[in-house]
């Protein structure tokens, strides 16, 4: 018989607690074409013009949205080791409240929410004209290989201690 498992804003659903497999190392071969993608992707925003600073903001929102404490850990020391701020950093969650986020920002987080959320019918609120074809595609691919890690890691329960 499956425990209730506490949700995300409250929500309760029965189901098997299954074994913790990490799957990177159940399936390298797999795992290490993830990261031949991810550093493809990188090539793809630094062609694109697409800072540091955005691509960890993304990673942070996409693992904000994914429930992936592992991965929102990692990126948001990445992001303050490249010079984030701690404000900005607070407000993410929320970067449609807060004045801290440029255009391009706003465009590139609202369209990383698309790519994870996959609303249907499409919505394209974020295409304000900021950012280019390039950065759009380099940056859906960012959200896209961010869900995929995100994935691996909440699946194979990365450890997330002080």
């Amino acid at each position: 018989m499956g425990a209730l498992i506490p949700r995300p804003f409250g929500n309760l659903h029965r189901r098997t607690i299954m074994t913790s497999v990490n799957i990177g190392k159940q399936h390298p071969s797999v795992y290490q074409s993830l990261m031949k993608m991810d550093a493809e992707v990188k090539a793809a925003l630094e062609a694109a013009g697409v800072g540091p600073l955005l691509v960890e903001l993304v990673k942070i929102r996409v693992s904000q949205l994914n429930g992936c404490a592992f991965c929102l850990r990692l990126h948001t020391r990445d992001a303050l080791a490249k010079g984030e701020t701690t404000d900005r950093l607070a407000v993410v969650a929320a970067w449609w409240e807060a004045q801290y986020f440029s255009d391009q920002e706003r465009a590139a987080l609202a369209l990383a929410e698309q790519v994870t959320a996959l609303a249907v019918p499409e919505r394209r609120t974020w295409d304000d004209g900021s950012l280019t074809d390039a950065q759009v595609s380099a940056i859906s691919w960012l959200a896209t290989v961010m869900n995929a890690w995100n994935r691996v890691a909440v699946t194979s329960h990365y450890p997330v201690a002080p």
